[in-house]
């Protein structure tokens, strides 16, 4: 109903050169950006995310980050990545830490750092 144009996603994440081009031809990040566009295409009210740079080097999981910090402004979507990765931490509006499968506890972070202030 409200999606947006497949192109329109592509341009979003950087690789309107690659709409032809086939996963199998694309770099570690490059298939990651299009799996956030057509996961975003669908114009999602919620992003779930699951270790989005977990197979990442620090500059492609930096530019993931920030290309779905951007999706969350541009689209008014939220976003939520889990992630074992601590540096994430300081960038989110609001933690929750989950231990043996239970909330441990909820921090919301009232100064969140950007992308490019934390170290990986």
């Amino acid at each position: 109903k409200n999606a947006f144009k497949p192109i329109d996603v592509l341009t979003d994440v950087g690789l309107q050169d690659k709409a032809k081009s086939f996963p199998a031809k694309m770099s570690g990040g490059e298939q990651q950006r299009v799996s956030i566009a057509r996961a975003v295409a669908k114009n999602p009210k919620l992003l779930l995310c699951d270790e989005p740079t977990g197979a990442l080097d620090s500059k492609t999981g930096k530019s993931i980050i920030k290309l779905l910090k951007d999706i969350a402004l541009k689209h008014q979507t939220n976003v939520i990545i889990v992630t074992h990765n601590q540096s994430l931490k300081d960038i989110a509006d609001q933690v929750i830490y989950i231990k043996n499968g239970m909330v441990e506890k909820i921090e919301n972070n009232e100064n969140p750092l950007s992308v490019d202030e934390i170290e990986w």
